[in-house]
């Protein structure tokens, strides 16, 4: 359990450092309802980029707090991290520890932060949030506030983390719970509640607020989440560049403008809204988990992360379908198979080009490992995985979410 508190004289320092993106950008910040709130409480945020903890610095200033951080981002900085009152976690577990380490952050009067989309939105929406979040307020007994961002996915997404100088950036935190509301109100019904708070679309923020792109770039990567063309309905044969996404399958094009829409350069434009082609996917893939044929298969390296380094254990073979994942391999002359049931695992992590390594990469974890899986020799989609995952978890277990 931790006992690391964010040190006082640390709190200025940590605001100084965040105050020159917050400049840069003009963000806007309104507070709803928190008149009179106070730490202790618990703090939900929505995550679209590396931006949200500096706009979380300026919602909570100078009050403590302490954020839940995924295990590689403690890598060469664990220190540091550790001394501001951070708390390590791995991705899509169930972490009773981490339930009794905000307990004990929320208990000595301080604000227990948590990005509950556990990743950042792939195209600017909301990503899915665990049905246990409603029981972990529930339990922690304190106000429940929400600090939700707009802006930063169309300035940073993730599939191409270019800094697109967006200004007017705009986050809402707002008190949804008092301590005696959230005691009066069931479990299903405050998670309920958090969800429709966090229903949120970067892309229509940016429609709204007529932000211009002018990044000649702003295309590059889009094809990692759109990866399937809605003209010949191809998979894996989507390419970008410039403001331009390409299938090379039938030869077809689109532009993704400066308003943030996509028009097609010959004939109909399908989708004119990113979120709308992304959305169009899961549909396939709802489709395939629900005639019981989703399967996907390849060869793959591996790192895993058990604490502090990545550990190469070289090659692997990686099976995705209707039972979730299997991973089998060999490392040092040892076979090992790990199994993430579909039923159990609502989401996963994804990475785009991780690190510069090997290319993308699912990230999938146990209690104690987190293995980077890298497909190799095929044609795939680490998008289309998690899109799988949530479908599989969904079909599994009657749509409720963790």
């Amino acid at each position: 359990m931790t006992k690391k508190i964010q040190r006082m004289h640390l709190r200025p320092l940590i605001w100084l450092l965040c105050a020159p993106a917050l400049i840069t950008h003009k963000n806007k910040l309104e507070k709803i309802n928190m008149d009179g709130i106070k730490p202790p409480y618990l703090l939900l945020c929505n995550h679209n980029a590396f931006m949200d903890f500096k706009v979380a610095t300026k919602a909570t200033f100078p009050q403590r707090v302490n954020y839940v951080v995924a295990i590689d981002g403690y890598l060469k900085r664990e220190w540091l991290l550790r001394f501001i009152g951070c708390i390590c976690k791995r991705k899509f577990t169930r972490d009773v520890t981490l339930v009794k380490q905000l307990k004990e952050v929320t208990s000595r009067g301080d604000i227990a932060a948590i990005y509950p989309e556990a990743r950042y939105s792939l195209c600017g929406t909301t990503a899915v949030r665990p049905q246990s979040l409603g029981k972990l307020a529930k339990f922690l007994k304190v106000p429940v506030v929400t600090l939700i961002c707009h802006g930063h996915h169309i300035n940073s997404p993730f599939w191409n983390l270019h800094d697109r100088k967006v200004k007017g950036t705009q986050a809402t935190m707002k008190c949804l719970f008092t301590a005696d509301e959230l005691e009066k109100t069931d479990p299903d019904e405050v998670i309920r509640r958090i969800r429709q708070e966090f229903e949120y679309d970067d892309y229509r923020w940016q429609e709204e607020n007529n932000i211009l792109i002018k990044y000649k770039g702003r295309a590059e990567g889009l094809h990692k989440i759109l990866y399937q063309c809605p003209h010949c309905k191809t998979e894996y044969e989507m390419t970008s560049s410039g403001s331009t996404l390409k299938c090379n399958s039938c030869g077809k094009t689109w532009t993704l403008e400066e308003t943030g829409k996509l028009r097609a350069t010959e004939g109909e434009t399908e989708f004119s809204r990113i979120p709308d082609w992304y959305e169009w996917e899961r549909s396939n893939v709802r489709k395939e988990v629900k005639d019981g044929t989703y399967h996907f298969e390849c060869d793959t390296h591996v790192d895993i992360l058990p604490k502090d380094r990545y550990i190469p254990i070289g090659k692997a073979h990686l099976v995705h379908d209707m039972n979730g994942f299997t991973l089998k391999g060999n490392h040092k002359g040892e076979d090992y198979e790990v199994k993430w049931p579909a039923s159990d695992l609502y989401s996963c992590h994804i990475e785009y080009d991780y690190l510069g390594k090997y290319g993308d990469c699912v990230d999938l974890n146990t209690m104690k490992d987190t293995f980077y899986i890298y497909p190799e020799d095929c044609k795939f989609s680490v998008t289309k995985f998690a899109l799988a995952t949530e479908e599989l978890y969904q079909h599994f277990n009657d749509g409720r979410v963790g």
